[in-house]
């Protein structure tokens, strides 16, 4: 409850958090003696291991590892996200 309904109930998502008929739903199937995170400093964006399916509004968006080609969702951006054309440039 802690990571599902409490969590979107505190962030004002109140058609999430639960799995219910007419809400929108995010699953991830795992195996908890095998899954882990391979990413390190140098490579941050190395997939994780044991992770079998994940669902995004109830569409299958990973197949036993594999991405698919569906795309059901969208980001949720906090208070403190700033629009890349905004984002302050490094002077050369």
């Amino acid at each position: 409850r802690k990571m599902t309904s409490l969590a979107a109930q505190r962030v004002g998502l109140v058609d999430r958090g639960l799995l219910r008929p007419g809400m929108f739903a995010d699953v991830t199937v795992f195996d908890p003696a095998t899954v882990g995170d391979r990413a390190t400093f140098e490579r941050p964006h190395q997939p994780s291991v044991g992770v079998a399916y994940v669902f995004v509004n109830g569409q299958k968006v990973l197949d036993h590892g594999k991405l698919t080609t569906a795309r059901p969702g969208r980001g949720l951006r906090g208070p403190g996200y700033v629009p890349s054309e905004r984002r302050r440039k490094p002077q050369p």
